[in-house]
């Protein structure tokens, strides 16, 4: 239990940091930080929950990580859905305490809560797809590799933190940057009938993307000869 719980609690802290850098902080914000800054939110809040309830739950934050390492080998099969629950629980949790936060906001919250989603006069169904798949299976690569028996390094919170925050450089104009389906389920759910209706994409391309890393990483490639 205490794991699960660390997941929980490890997901809120990267969903309410992240999201909050974009209700306020982000584009239209008052202190607007742009793209650069919630990537970096985000990347910083993975640091501090990879470093806070590593040692206990391994961090993952993410259904697609736990897919992806369970497909590797590295952790049990009964572990994988108390995992995916305690992850979306943790986000939920996030997202509806920035609702409460924001809610009392003069002439009120008018804005999203940090929803995923694409312009669909921008982007087709296939590109944000693909842009979510590949940027998870890169994210979740990292992190098998960096966390593999022989690689292991004092250093993996900080480089996989560093990496989140690259692929949100990269990612944000297109879709907002997911790779993660709990934290697009938490926010979308106060976020309104746009952001449900495209929530799928955000679920099943990360979790795909994440299980390519987990059965690459299965076939030996972060081991040594």
């Amino acid at each position: 239990m205490k794991t699960y719980l660390a997941e929980v609690l490890g997901t809120f802290l990267l969903v309410f940091i992240g999201t909050a850098s974009v209700v306020t902080g982000g584009f239209g914000g008052a202190l607007p930080i742009g793209q650069e800054g919630i990537g970096l939110a985000f990347g910083i809040g993975l640091i501090a929950a990879a470093y806070a309830i590593g040692p206990i739950s391994g961090a993952h934050l993410n259904p697609a990580v736990t897919l992806g390492v369970f497909l590797a080998g590295r952790m049990p099969a009964k572990d994988v859905i108390p995992y995916w629950i305690a992850q979306v629980i943790g986000a939920i949790i996030a997202s509806l305490a920035l609702w409460i936060i924001v809610s009392g906001q003069v002439g009120g919250h008018t804005g999203g809560f940090g929803a995923n989603g694409w312009d669909t006069t921008k982007w087709g169904v296939s590109s944000a797809f693909l842009w979510e798949l590949i940027g998870t299976f890169t994210f979740v690569t990292v992190i098998l590799g960096v966390t593999s028996a022989k690689h292991t390094t004092a250093f993996a919170g900080l480089v996989i933190g560093l990496t989140l925050a690259g692929l949100h450089f990269a990612i944000i104009p297109v879709t907002g940057t997911s790779l993660n389906p709990a934290r697009s389920i938490g926010p979308a759910l106060f976020s309104g009938s746009a952001a449900i209706g495209q929530l799928w994409l955000f679920i099943v391309a990360p979790l795909i993307g994440g299980a390519i890393a987990g059965v690459v990483a299965k076939a030996g490639i972060f081991e040594k000869d």
